[in-house]
């Protein structure tokens, strides 16, 4: 589900206290963020039929930084000329003779067969933007040229570009993975104990990869401190949570319960999680970003995989929003009164149905209010003799050790369930996440 850093080139880092005694994860490790000097060395292709446009944006993108550009006014030139280089972007003008923009679009998609196509549009004619973005282009640039927006709207499409080919690479490497485990099932179970113990070890790496999609250190936020925790079943979980502080100075928070357990859940835990870093990149508004990914997982998962979620966005001041999109309530005490809320929005789980809306409700915390968001793993866990964790002792622990503080009711969280389950192996993931306003 990368920490959900905004800035280029930022990297998450893991919260070492998390899963004390664990291995680190491998280096080798697919990062989903892009540096800018990757972005500046891109390959881009220009295409326009007047040589002046050309030369204009070539020297623009040169002041830029940008260093690999290419050029060309015959568009019958663009389909081999990609199928050559594999540009990263293509700027793409649409009234041309002979082959216009849009002939030239259908043409690429026989070489993007995964259907992304790298195509930011030029065009005078304002009516032409909306069949250019249905036509399969990512965005846009108006005639005549603001030259500050064409470099911003250059960065940004490259930035998302590598992005998307990081994920695939990142995603075939946990398809492969996947892969030769199913493969290696039966050996597995005619091995003696010398090569099962090895066996173990690579499921343990399994593990440092799912592990490796977690934060490696909780962010610090002005006027919050955040907890969380996370123990997966079966070594490889479906449970995540992220963070991303955003331009605006505003932050978010997400724990995220993909269905099916193992590897699977992990590709799927890989896919919603940089989908959402991507996302978050181009699209601010937490409802925009969240039908993005519903769509995205319509369309790539299988038809028994979804994803329950809770997001959250939050000011400096305590002012936000949440979504929860079939999840589990997220409970919010408050310090004032000492009562509980519950905090539920009723919208559907992702990746069951296409175009349906997550519209946010507000809420707000005030100083010494805490919110508590956690996965069903947590009230599901079992003791040995199968009796439940349950919501009833989950905010009976709230209710007493919130007013000592957020530390406090993570540690109490802790205790309680490893009191409660006395060893017992579970059947879901554990996660939950506490935040505080302390002023």
């Amino acid at each position: 589900m990368s920490s959900l850093e905004c800035m280029p080139g930022a990297k998450p880092e893991r919260d070492s206290a998390k899963h004390q005694g664990g291995a680190q994860p491998s280096e080798k490790i697919a990062s989903l963020a892009v540096a800018r000097a990757d972005i500046l060395k891109a390959s881009v292709l220009i295409v326009d039929d007047l040589d002046a446009n050309v030369l204009l944006l070539k020297r623009t993108l040169e002041g830029g930084g940008y260093t690999s550009i290419t050029s060309t006014t015959n568009p019958l030139e663009v389909c081999e000329l990609h199928r050559t280089h594999h540009y990263d972007l293509i700027l793409l003008d649409l009234q041309m003779p002979v082959m216009d923009g849009f002939q030239v679009m259908a043409s690429l998609k026989e070489i993007e067969t995964d259907g992304y196509l790298p195509v930011l549009v030029i065009t005078a004619q304002p009516d032409q933007k909306l069949r250019a973005l249905r036509a399969g282009a990512k965005d846009f640039i108006s005639k005549p040229f603001d030259l500050a927006e064409v470099l911003a709207r250059v960065y940004n499409m490259l930035e998302v570009r590598l992005l998307h080919l990081e994920m695939k690479k990142y995603s075939k490497t946990l398809e492969e993975t996947i892969q030769e485990l199913d493969a290696s099932r039966e050996v597995l179970r005619l091995k003696s104990l010398e090569e099962q113990k090895k066996s173990e070890q690579e499921l343990v790496l399994a593990q440092q990869t799912q592990e490796s999609l977690l934060p490696r250190s909780l962010p610090e936020f002005e006027n919050f401190h955040i907890h969380a925790f996370n123990h997966p079943t079966r070594y490889v979980g479906g449970d995540f949570y992220d963070f991303r502080k955003l331009s605006s100075g505003e932050w978010v928070g997400v724990l995220a319960d993909v269905s099916g357990k193992g590897m699977f859940a992990a590709l799927l835990s890989s896919m919603v999680l940089g989908a959402l870093s991507m996302e978050f990149r181009s699209r601010p508004q937490p409802q925009e970003v969240l039908h993005r990914v519903n769509e995205l997982l319509c369309e790539k998962s299988l038809p028994s995989q979804f994803v329950t979620l809770f997001f959250f966005l939050l000011n400096p001041d305590g002012i936000g929003q949440f979504i929860s999109a079939g999840h589990c309530p997220a409970y919010l005490y408050r310090s004032a009164t000492g009562k509980i809320e519950e905090l539920v929005s009723g919208s559907c789980v992702l990746g069951m149905f296409n175009s349906v809306p997550y519209p946010s409700l507000p809420f707000h915390l005030d100083q010494g209010d805490i919110l508590v968001v956690y996965s069903d793993g947590l009230t599901d866990a079992q003791d040995p003799h199968e009796e439940m964790f349950g919501e009833e002792r989950l905010l009976r622990i709230i209710r007493e050790e919130a007013p000592s503080g957020s530390h406090a009711l993570e540690q109490k969280f802790l205790k309680a369930i490893e009191e409660f389950t006395q060893g017992t192996p579970q059947t879901d993931d554990v996660t939950f996440i506490v935040v505080e306003k302390y002023q």
